[in-house]
Order: C-alpha cells, then sequence, then structure tokens
C-alpha cells in the first residue's frame, strides 16, 4: 500500500535567505498527520542563498544526514570537523551525547540546494561521530546505490538504526527492483525529476509511505533522483 505526500502539501518556511519545505513537522509547521513515519523524523528541502546559512546550533540523540543536490555546502562541528559537501557527497553526523555545528552555503554567488534528514538512533548517549563519502553518478545511474546501512555494508556510512537509505538516478528505460522484506516499511522521496514508484508516478518534492509491500520497482524516470528509506514495520519515531 502506498499513502502518497505531495510536494505541495508540505509545510513552508521562507526567510528570505531560506527556502525550506518540511515533508513532516519541524520548527514552526506542525501537523498531527505528519510527525515523522517509522524512524524517519524530518525530511527538509532545504534551498539557500549565497553566503547564507545555519549558524551553530546543538543537537543530540538524533541521525543528521546531509544529501547535496546543487552547489557546495560547508559544515563545521565541535568535533573539530570541517568539510566542504558537494553533490554525490553523503554526509551523516551521528549527535549523540551531543555536538554543536553549524551549515552555510560555501558559495558567494551560487544558491544551495540540499536535503537534510534526520532518523531517531536506535542508541541514545552514544559517542558523536562524522562521517562523509561521494557515491558517483555512475555508483547511482540506473540502480539503487546503498549509502547508509546499520552495518556499513557495500561501503555504506554506518547508522545507529535498523534502517537501510538508498540513492538512485533514473531517466527513460532505466528501471531498478528493491526487495524490502518481510513487514518492513519504506519512505522514497523524489528530489528531483519524476518516476513511478510501483506503477504510480511521483514527482519532484513528491515522497510516499509504504506498508504491506514487500517489492519497490522504480521506472519511467524523467531526469529522477530518488531516496529510499528501507525502516523498521513502526508508525511514528520512538523518541
Amino acid at each position: 500500500m502506498l499513502e502518497l505526500r505531495k510536494a505541495n502539501d508540505r509545510g513552508l518556511a521562507n526567510l528570505g535567505w531560506l527556502e525550506s519545505r518540511h515533508t513532516f513537522s519541524f520548527g514552526h509547521y506542525r501537523d498531527p498527520q505528519q510527525q515523522g513515519f517509522s524512524e524517519l523524523l524530518v525530511i527538509n528541502d532545504d534551498r539557500v542563498q549565497a553566503e547564507q546559512g545555519f549558524g551553530t546550533h546543538p543537537h543530540n540523540n538524533m541521525e543528521i544526514f546531509s544529501y547535496v543536490l546543487e552547489g557546495a555546502l560547508e559544515h563545521k562541528d565541535s568535533m573539530g570537523t570541517g568539510s566542504v559537501i558537494h553533490p554525490g557527497d553523503v554526509q551523516l553526523m551521528s549527535a549523540g551525547t551531543g555536538v554543536r555545528h553549524s551549515e552555510y552555503n560555501h558559495s558567494a554567488t551560487d544558491p544551495l540546494h540540499f536535503l537534510q534528514i534526520w532518523i531517531v538512533p536506535n542508541i541514545r548517549a552514544a559517542k558523536p561521530g562524522y562521517q562523509q563519502k561521494h557515491f558517483s553518478e555512475a555508483d547511482k545511474r540506473g540502480r539503487l546505490a546503498l549509502i547508509i546501512s546499520p552495518d556499513g555494508a557495500d561501503g555504506s556510512l554506518r547508522i545507529h538504526q535498523d534502517a537501510r537509505v538508498y540513492a538512485g538516478l533514473f531517466d527513460g528505460d532505466e528501471a531498478s527492483t528493491l526487495v524490502l522484506g518481510p513487514g518492513r516499511y519504506a519512505y522514497v522521496h523524489v528530489a528531483r525529476g519524476s518516476l513511478e514508484l510501483n506503477g504510480q508516478r511521483l514527482s519532484e518534492g513528491d515522497g510516499a509511505r509504504v506498508r504491506h509491500e514487500e517489492v519497490l520497482r522504480l521506472s519511467g524516470g524523467r531526469q529522477a533522483e530518488v531516496l529510499v528509506f528501507n525502516l523498521p514495520p513502526r508508525e511514528l519515531p520512538s523518541r
């Protein structure tokens, strides 16, 4: 069963320097029907103007990852990490007992477009950690590449949760099938373009909660970039 979440139904924060679309409740946007799904708590679709960003702020007990679509994201944190994240890079920060970080558009001229995603960890008060890896277009072209997993399989980043995240690029006749496993849930988010998920078309910004489906088939892509979350069978995050 697929439950669609249309792009235009998402929450919106427009601060001038930032335009952010919220798939789930976040900040001043509150919807009792959109409090996350399984252990997936936040998908924010952020567009940040040149030289603007989020000043230093704290997090704890959260797995936070950023996926850059356009531009470059500059990150600094209290663990001493400083990096610039480009399209194809995946950054995962395990906040654990507590970490402070800032995120800015690295460019003086160009806009930044990225997704920031929060997943609730299955252990609390873990040691904070930082991981970053590049996944090339070839890694994702016409297939679902595993980018995050609990065991670091296939060179993916390791997360404190029974969740797996895949990224794929689909156009034309390219198609891929993902076996979720018995009883698993999934969430699918179309970052760009459009494609068909088990025969239903999703456009840019659309998402879908998936229940009681053991197999996902992605096809009919039109310059599509997609993230797929394989999740525990739970309705709301266990915060």
